[in-house]
């Protein structure tokens, strides 16, 4: 969409200044980007410009910063860029009379440059052939300030064709990328489409008709848009990220339709002792695959809604799908599955128990969704460093498992100490006195 140039000083008026990186990727492309790098792994300007020391330095906060700081003295953009030649100022008390000179006609492109760094009041409407805007905004980039840039950038897009603005800022990369950024800010999708087109940056402008989505409310719309952005220009990566964004949703409008169908028939009983509290419309893949855990956990890999039907369309990998599996059948405290999940059985039928994410962290999950505390031991018990068992013991009152364990290292002075900890007359006490007491161990020193 086009601004006016109200709409552009109410930007200014309303923005913070904040920082920015070139490479911005404020969109659901990069929220399926973050869960698909969940899923894949369990794990400013400088300005170095030594102008004149009355220079005030504004950050992108909007905030004075530097040598000097006078409170006040900083005034919005919107201000510094007036062009109305009928608004009056009023002159401060103080100033010498040559300073109240005529703001449209004496400040060459440095000087006005200057003056809007400073956030002086300045209009830029006497800049009106082509070579003193173009000055204007050099002067601009060789300040190295990235408000001031992009203000001239906004007096250029309002009083240049398209045609000669794109044609100038080809050859003017740092202007260039700020009036990228400012674009994308504003969210003047049209602009931005048409640049990309001029400067012949293809999978740029896959990227920006692909943004459109989010303009897209209807879920088989917004599906049947993402289909056509399939073929488009991007990147490997990319095309791989769109391709499940599309299948994702696809997925997800499937199982929402059933799951509301069966919710509602009320005949299901995990749906009548767990109401959904949302849609599956346009969740991430982790959440996704979460919601399926928690609600379809038992179905057969054919069906879309199968845990296990995910995990080999979206490549999830192992660590990731025990992990959300554990948390969503640790929710419903069904206890059984959770064994199940970490119970593994070798060529000859020997069962042992195996957690590719840790048993640290499956004791920690388990704890956290209330586990009995004899499932809490029997992990804790699984978990291989000592130190880290024991401080789970302790953390989570597996009396049992710190008892046997300071046992079995012969630690007569932690036992004591943890004795003190038990209540007096319990069946720990009892254990701990019987240990202390007995002629078969040989305490360390």
């Amino acid at each position: 969409m086009n601004r006016t140039k109200g709409d552009e000083e109410e930007y200014w008026n309303s923005s913070k200044f904040k920082a920015f990186t070139f490479d911005d990727e404020d969109d659901e492309l990069s929220q399926l980007k973050e869960s698909k790098r969940a899923v894949n792994s369990l794990r400013d300007f400088v300005d170095d410009d030594d102008d004149d020391d009355d220079l005030e330095r504004v950050s992108w906060s909007g905030e004075p910063v530097g040598r000097r700081t006078r409170p006040g003295s900083f005034q919005s953009l919107s201000d510094a860029l007036s062009d109305t030649p009928a608004k009056s100022y009023a002159p401060e008390l103080g100033r010498p009379k040559g300073e109240y000179r005529d703001y449209s006609n004496d400040w060459s492109p440095r000087d006005t440059v200057r003056r809007l760094r400073k956030g002086k009041v300045c209009s830029l409407e006497r800049f009106r052939s082509l070579q003193d805007k173009l000055q204007l905004l050099e002067e601009a980039v060789s300040m190295h300030d990235g408000n001031v840039i992009t203000a001239v950038l906004i007096f250029l897009k309002r009083t240049l064709s398209k045609e000669i603005l794109f044609r100038e800022l080809e050859v003017r990369q740092v202007a260039l990328r700020h009036l990228i950024h400012f674009l994308k800010e504003i969210g003047d999708q049209k602009l931005l489409l048409d640049l990309f087109r001029f400067l012949d940056r293809t999978e740029e402008l896959a990227l920006t008709h692909y943004r459109e989505h989010l303009n897209i409310q209807d879920p088989e719309k917004r599906k049947e848009f993402l289909k056509t952005c399939i073929g488009l220009p991007f990147s490997a990566e990319d095309s791989a990220h769109i391709q499940d964004h599309y299948t994702l949703l696809e997925r997800q409008i499937i199982i929402e339709a059933n799951d509301r169908h069966l919710e509602s028939a009320g005949q299901t009983e995990i749906f009548r002792k767990h109401p959904r509290k949302a849609s599956i419309l346009n969740m991430p893949l982790v959440t996704t695959l979460f919601y399926s855990c928690f609600y379809h956990y038992t179905e057969a890999e054919g069906t879309f809604s199968s845990p296990v039907n995910l995990k080999k369309t979206f490549k999830i990998p192992e660590k990731q799908y025990v992990l959300t599996a554990l948390a969503a059948r640790a929710k419903l405290r069904a206890w059984h599955d959770v064994d199940a999940l970490f119970t593994t059985k070798n060529w000859l039928g020997y069962t042992k128990k195996r957690a590719p994410i840790g048993f640290h962290r499956v004791v920690e999950i388990l704890h956290k969704n209330s586990a009995p505390v004899q499932i809490l031991q029997e992990y804790v018990n699984l978990v291989e460093d000592v130190d880290t068992k024991l401080n789970l013991a302790t953390k989570f009152k597996c009396h049992d498992v710190v008892i046997d364990t300071c046992r079995d290292l012969k630690d007569r002075q932690q036992l004591l100490v943890y004795r003190s900890k038990v209540d007096k007359g319990s069946a720990e006490e009892e254990k701990i006195d019987a240990i202390l007491n007995s002629s078969q161990i040989r305490w360390k020193n």
